[in-house]
């Protein structure tokens, strides 16, 4: 169980309890609510209304208890790149899918993180930005219910900034550039350019221009639209290597592609520090670079 406290200073003698946390301990309404009614908010160590008024010195708990569900070792283990009372940072693999479903109840990331954790009681999967099974790297995860309000209202502002490595067929013709190009499902999960889509925003530079064709480009995402990177870059004509569904499959690269979360910074939703991560590319995609194509 997660514990916040704040100690009232002299400026905020008198105020409601409701007031402070959310303007003092950024709760969300939705969290403070639900919070009311399994009485995890206590003044003193005692369950209060938060319309109580607080005194200076006086002591605010909020108390975030999670009730999971008790998950079945997988025997899969995956990178944790950081761990404390509120974060999780974790380097997925490819291909894995990040949220459990229908029938990836096993091979997936939530149950892949449980057993890397030793199997917690009551944990709850809470991915804050999500990855395509196809794509590997970084990914943040919330260990509480407000750590993830707070991290998932930093999405797409300079609070959560997230960069890409893709591997493509061809390049830009400009070694760096914005793509604003509106994306719209055009078909069951496939997304594509359509001027009655979503504004979506890519900041992209090449890296590298590889003998045989392929390149390196550096992406930054402005927006969060589903398969922004993928369906950008194909706009453009260098789609991601064995990108199966906007390129050519690539036998060398079975159920994923070459794209890879590489850098994520964020600010920690309870201490205010600035977090910053790096994965390396791994060395499947790095050899398309150097490798003839085949």
């Amino acid at each position: 169980m997660r514990e916040l406290t704040y100690i009232v200073p002299p400026a905020e003698d008198g105020r409601k309890l409701e007031g402070l946390l959310k303007n003092r301990m950024h709760l969300s309404a939705h969290r403070v609510s639900a919070l009311k009614f399994q009485g995890g908010i206590l003044l003193d160590g005692i369950p209060t209304h938060t319309d109580a008024r607080v005194r200076v010195g006086q002591c605010i708990s909020v108390r975030l208890q999670d009730i999971g569900q008790q998950l079945a070792p997988s025997g899969i283990h995956v990178p944790i790149l950081y761990r404390d009372e509120d974060v999780l940072v974790i380097d997925k693999p490819a291909p894995m899918p990040s949220v459990r479903g229908h029938h990836t109840d096993e091979n997936c990331l939530e149950n892949a993180v449980i057993e890397s954790l030793g199997c917690p009681e009551n944990f709850v999967w809470r991915p804050v930005n999500r990855l395509d099974k196809g794509t590997s790297g970084l990914m943040a995860a919330a260990m509480n219910a407000h750590a993830h309000d707070r991290l998932q209202r930093m999405l797409h502002t300079k609070s959560f900034v997230r960069e890409y490595l893709a591997v493509t067929e061809g390049a830009p013709q400009e070694d760096e550039g914005v793509i604003d190009r509106p994306i719209a499902v055009i078909e069951g999960v496939r997304r594509g350019i359509r001027e009655d889509g979503k504004r979506s925003v890519t900041h992209y530079r090449v890296l590298q221009r590889a003998s045989n064709g392929r390149a390196l480009i550096r992406l930054r995402l402005e927006t969060g639209r589903t398969h922004q990177i993928r369906v950008h870059l194909a706009s453009l004509g260098c789609p991601i290597t064995g990108d199966y569904l906007y390129g050519t499959p690539l036998p060398a690269l079975p159920g994923r592609f070459a794209l890879h979360a590489a850098s994520l910074c964020f600010v920690h939703p309870v201490s205010g520090e600035t977090l910053s991560f790096t994965a390396p590319l791994p060395p499947a995609l790095q050899n398309l670079l150097e490798e003839e194509k085949q």
